[in-house]
């Protein structure tokens, strides 16, 4: 994805940003294009800002995209427009990245016509070529340098493309053949659908840091980030992508292939709040895990109180965890209004508390004169949960405790989520007693990271912690590797 500056932007609610979001579609005899235009609602929290569709019938790829939400970014001529060519392969991506006049150009899937000199004299073949990514390379620059001194053209300012350009220098090879080259060069997070007239292809990083699942449809299949999105098309999962394998879908069927050695670190932050609730990733429901987590942080953070609320709609399954782990009544202590979004102006301070008050109101019938355990899947910058306990405060509750389904968000990520700067992580700046007084709680009790891994991993999987711990999987390029080794450093001073 992007790593051009970005203009400041304001999220009403202070969560982190997941990148994109990626799906593919193999099924002839379907109407692929409104599958997949349905399919990226289902990825839409993946996403906000842009979302395309590129679709093929096998000769030649059709492509549309635009900037918002997938109900702003196509109309019903836009969807017609690409049926009315009866493609049989379609490939889909939400994205969430900058704002500003080269969106468009950013916004995927990405397209190369792919005029390719055989490079021996022969005259050009055309093999074009769609691509969506879901992740992050990095280290990057300098293979990006070369490339451009030897003559390549980038269009964009997106990461992705460079995966696009390594395939048009080693398309002289068969395309499976091109694909592992091109991989061999570039480090990082991705998960890839990519298609041609007759080919789709998924593929998944050997740490599978991002999710990537395989599911059928008819006599056909679907590639997608989360299962949710090919149960609701109908579809039924069939399995996850594996780190380190690629999948080939075409006429002939599904094939697998093992293009690296898996070296299993999947971002562990998927269970904790970026997967929708009824996904299954690598074999591990969403919401059961969620739920888990919050059981756990009722053993780990207990307090004595009257009942139970979260804030919406993450931190729910959590609070639910929490609340029949404590044998606390759970009730809806704050109402979401679903229609109060992110917005691009810097406003003052006072518009944005104005906004975190819209977007979540207490219900003073519930928690007046009550003793309130509030739980939330994360604290980044401590803004929004600071307006809440106020609010809460304001509506009557006699006390108010926080917990926290995941230990303290200390780094930034470097793998597909759009973290703030060290600097904006309240947890690189206080310990937890300080964290407490300045969001104005009673008590403030995180999940320990033994905890999390207890119930997430259970002893037996692997998990990127970057953003808990500073350290990473993958060795980053020095600039990115200092600012992880300060952010570590700093959450050492905090605790003293």
């Amino acid at each position: 994805m992007e790593r051009s500056h970005r203009m400041p932007h304001v999220a009403v609610d202070d969560k982190l940003r997941e990148e994109c979001g990626v799906l593919g579609i193999f099924a002839r005899g379907l109407d692929v294009v409104r599958l997949g235009y349905f399919g990226l609602f289902a990825l839409q929290h993946r996403g906000q800002e842009s979302a395309g569709l590129a679709v093929s019938a096998g000769e030649g790829i059709a492509l549309h995209k635009g900037l918002g939400l997938v109900s702003e970014a196509f109309n019903e001529s836009h969807i017609a427009a690409l049926a009315a060519t009866n493609p049989h392969i379609a490939l889909g991506h939400v994205r969430y990245s900058t704002a500003g006049p080269s969106d468009l150009d950013n916004s995927q899937p990405l397209y190369d016509s792919g005029d390719y000199d055989q490079g021996d004299g022969s005259p050009s073949r055309t093999i074009p070529l769609a691509l969506a990514h879901n992740g992050n390379l990095v280290g990057m620059e300098r293979l990006k340098a070369e490339l451009a001194a030897q003559g390549a053209v980038f269009g964009t300012t997106s990461d992705s493309e460079l995966i696009l350009v390594l395939l048009r220098q080693y398309l002289t090879a068969d395309l499976k053949e091109a694909l592992i080259m091109a991989l061999n060069k570039v480090r990082g997070a991705y998960s890839l659908v990519l298609c041609t007239n007759n080919e789709l292809i998924g593929v998944r990083d050997p740490q599978g840091f991002r999710p990537l699942c395989l599911g059928r449809i008819g006599d056909g299949y679907i590639l997608a980030s989360e299962s949710a999105a090919i149960e609701a098309l109908g579809g039924e999962l069939w399995r996850d992508v594996e780190p380190g394998e690629m999948v080939v879908i075409d006429d002939t069927g599904v094939h697998f292939s093992r293009f690296a050695e898996a070296k299993p670190s999947s971002c562990i932050f998927e269970y904790v709040y970026f997967a929708r609730n009824d996904s299954i990733i690598d074999g591990q429901n969403v919401y059961e895990a969620r739920v888990a987590l919050g059981r756990r942080l009722a053993e780990e953070q207990p307090v004595i109180a009257d009942l139970v609320i979260s804030v919406p709609d993450s931190g729910t399954p959590a609070a639910i965890g929490y609340a029949a782990c404590s044998q606390l009544p759970y009730v809806e202590g704050l109402v979401k209004n679903r229609y109060v979004g992110r917005t691009f102006i810097q406003p003052g301070q006072a518009l944005r508390e104005l906004k975190v008050r819209l977007k979540f109101t207490p219900n003073p019938s519930v928690v007046r004169g009550k003793r309130i355990i509030i739980i939330d899947d994360s604290i980044v910058r401590g803004t929004t949960m600071k307006l809440l306990v106020s609010t809460l405060r304001q509506a009557g509750a006699s006390e108010i405790h926080v917990r926290v389904s995941c230990p303290p968000y200390i780094a930034p990520c470097h793998f597909g989520i759009d973290t703030p700067s060290t600097v904006e992580l309240v947890a690189t700046r206080y310990d937890t007693e300080g964290i407490r007084r300045m969001i104005g709680a009673d008590s403030l009790g995180y999940l320990s990271k033994e905890g999390m891994l207890k119930v997430l991993a259970g002893g037996q999987r692997q998990f990127c912690l970057g953003c808990f711990t500073g350290e990473y999987p993958l060795p980053l390029p020095h600039e990115e590797r200092a600012e992880a080794r300060r952010a570590e450093e700093d959450w050492g001073d905090v605790r003293g």
